[in-house]
């Protein structure tokens, strides 16, 4: 009797506890798991749960200290900093939290790195990027297409604004595509979680920092997807955006801060951004158009992030970090850069060459003027005594000119003359070669708007394949696609034919595609693996003509090699003059051209065709 009255005492005991330590709960804890030998030794953890902001907190490891605890105006928001040094071993961390007597214990795991971030090697000129938007590329898994738990959306291929259902297994499912291609690196826009109202298919709207978008795949594919990538020998870009979140991130529902988010009155005050980059670097600017551009929201949907808050832009240099190391990612494109705070983007990349070196990191930067772009690029003078830290910036002033001059004939500073022109600036860029260009993206027009004009799409692809750049092309241009965004992005973001069973035009396979298509298809192939490991292009000096009776001319030369690039930038034939090029032939006159195979003799002149483009490899 006794015994069974002890058991039961017992069992009410463990019971209590039980109850007890389940109403001290923690949710979630960001980021899940951390490594040991990073650089930074600091390690913020953003711990969630009911009222768990007034917990006491015993962390029990070797070698790691809580160097403080941060307490945010939500109650149930607690930040944890700790510091992990260099030599901490990979385990198991026991976090303790206490509360009014109850005490919950989550273990946190702390992983070894798999490679120093000296050893990790970012995207350079030797590389071309293929930008594509995945719930547009190709559908390998349908089963995820229509996911429950979701905010409401709908997949529909007939509506532009709307999921289609691409995902990151259509992706997998054709990576022999980019390397017959011959691209180098493949950018995805962002793959992280979208739950927003309507699906958010381009991915700008961030629900979870930490998680891939379910209708996408998981982490775990995201991880395989790369790992497949790498075997393939090439990289992965991840494209990123510090400046907004989605605005059905919990962030916003339970706001850990009034200062976590700019303007966070906004449904009694709504401020938007002006679009107007100009007062970043302004010496003139007012108070009032600077803080429009820099903490007004991109549009409503997307709450605008107070880089200025050290939690938020610690919590967001950890999320980079994360990636890199978590699923060993090659490079990163950081959306809508100068909309945020520039000392706190200064920060985040100083912090990140010191981590990974040899990493690269590009900003989204949108102004036409090389002043303006150049004025980003690390180690600028334009910008001194500040110091952006960021290796690569955009070239909207090439995607500009050349988008004029496909209309235009060369003449003076038309046509080709505003190339000649862009690049003529290049002296106010620390590193030109860091410099990414492009000539379209999933922001803009379509370069071939609703036309089929193959002769200048040829021209552009030659201009941007052998410029000092880093060249970046969109997803489809190479068999032809077009479109213009007209009411809606959505007609420049059309799927890619044959991403979907059924399609009638298979661009993997080249099945139903036209003749046109076909040899656009492939000329872009052979201009991809001619530059691919040509150190003349990715490394070699630029020297160039001023277009002349509406020929551009210029030279790339590394040692005793070179390469000669002629196009005839007008509608018509055209004759070239050798005696106007001379300086270039003192050494060699013969030649072969790279697009026909076929030898060029320079002794003598030639008449160039319509829209001509020639790459001559010198002998």
């Amino acid at each position: 009797m006794l015994r069974n009255i002890y058991i039961t005492f017992v069992l009410s005991v463990v019971t209590i506890l039980n109850m007890d330590a389940s109403s001290l709960k923690v949710t979630r804890i960001d980021p899940s798991f951390w490594y040991v030998g990073m650089k930074q030794t600091s390690l913020q953890l953003m711990v969630y749960g009911p009222d768990i902001r007034d917990a006491q907190v015993k962390v029990d490891y070797p070698q790691v200290i809580v160097d403080s605890i941060v307490k945010l105006e939500s109650p149930n928001y607690l930040l944890l900093y700790l510091n992990i040094p260099v030599d901490a071993a990979p385990g198991n961390m026991k976090i303790t939290f206490s509360q009014k007597g109850k005490q919950l214990t989550k273990l946190y795991e702390l992983k070894q790195r798999t490679r120093k971030g000296d050893d990790r090697q970012g995207f350079t000129s030797a590389d071309v990027l293929y930008l594509l938007m995945p719930d547009r590329f190709a559908n390998g898994n349908p089963a995820n297409d229509q996911l429950k738990n979701m905010s409401p959306y709908v997949v529909d291929r007939n509506n532009p604004n709307l999921r289609h259902g691409g995902d990151l297994a259509g992706i997998e499912k054709h990576l022999d595509y980019f390397t017959d291609l011959g691209v180098t690196a493949l950018w995805f826009t962002p793959v992280l979680e979208n739950n927003m109202k309507g699906g958010s298919y381009h991915g700008y709207a961030v629900t979870d920092y930490y998680k891939i978008d379910p209708r996408f795949g998981t982490n775990s594919d995201y991880v395989h997807l790369i790992d497949s990538v790498h075997h393939k020998g090439l990289k992965v870009v991840m494209d990123m955006i510090f400046n907004h979140c989605g605005s059905e991130h919990p962030w916003l529902s339970d706001m850990p801060s009034k200062d976590w988010f700019n303007h966070s009155d906004y449904k009694n005050h709504y401020v938007q951004t002006s679009y107007r980059l100009t007062p970043v670097v302004d010496p003139y600017a007012s108070k009032k158009d600077l803080d429009e551009t820099t903490n007004g929201w991109f549009v409503p949907s997307m709450p605008d992030l107070n880089q200025t808050n050290p939690h938020v832009m610690r919590y967001l240099i950890q999320n980079s970090k994360f990636w890199i190391e978590y699923a060993n990612i090659d490079g990163i494109r950081m959306d809508t850069y100068p909309y945020a705070d520039y000392d706190a983007m200064s920060g985040w990349m100083k912090e990140m060459n010191e981590e990974y070196p040899n990493f690269n990191i590009v900003g989204e930067v949108w102004c036409t003027e090389p002043a303006y772009s150049a004025y980003w690029q690390k180690d600028s003078k334009l910008s001194s005594p500040r110091n952006s830290n960021l290796k690569t910036v955009m070239d909207f002033g090439f995607y500009s000119k050349i988008n004029m001059a496909k209309h235009e004939e060369t003449d003076g500073d038309h046509g080709l003359g505003r190339i000649y022109d862009n690049l003529v600036y290049d002296y106010l860029y620390p590193n030109p070669q860091s410099v990414m260009a492009f000539f379209e993206n999933h922001d803009t027009d379509r370069f071939l708007g609703n036309s089929s004009d193959s002769a200048m799409l040829k021209q552009a692809y030659v201009i941007l394949l052998t410029l000092p750049r880093i060249p970046q092309l969109y997803y489809g241009t190479e068999v032809m696609m077009n479109g213009v965004k007209n009411v809606t992005d959505g007609y420049v973001r059309k799927d890619f034919p044959g991403g979907w069973q059924g399609d009638k035009v298979n661009a993997f396979t080249g099945d139903g595609l036209t003749p046109m298509q076909v040899n656009m298809h492939d000329f872009v192939k052979t201009l991809l693996h001619w530059r691919n490991g040509n150190e003349v292009i990715s490394k070699g000096e630029m020297k160039h003509f001023i277009p002349l009776n509406g020929i551009y001319v210029y030279q790339r030369k590394l040692n005793d090699k070179r390469v000669i690039v002629i196009l005839n930038g007008t509608n018509k034939s055209n004759e070239f003059k050798v005696s106007d090029y001379s300086e270039l032939f003192i050494q060699s006159h013969v030649g072969r051209d790279v697009i026909n195979g076929q030898s060029v003799d320079f002794s003598t002149g030639f008449t160039l065709a319509p829209r001509q483009s020639m790459i001559v490899e010198m002998q």
